[in-house]
């Protein structure tokens, strides 16, 4: 499913999964803030792939929330 986003002033289109989108909304209200900001949060700390930096972002906070 890909969805425009609003980040750094610009608009850019992400190919995410439902599931990950589901996540990713999930993720963001239980840190108090909007999808586009965790998205600009993820942004500026990546190091490749947006999709796949979102990817292995909520993979990380699911691993976290399982310990």
């Amino acid at each position: 499913m890909k969805k425009s986003i609003r980040i750094a002033r610009h608009n850019t289109s992400i190919s995410l999964e439902p599931e990950f989108w589901t996540a990713l909304k999930e993720l963001a209200t239980e840190d108090g803030i909007s999808v586009n900001e965790l998205v600009a949060r993820v942004d500026a700390d990546r190091r490749g792939n947006l999709s796949s930096a979102l990817r292995l972002y909520v993979l990380k906070r699911v691993k976290e929330k399982a310990r």
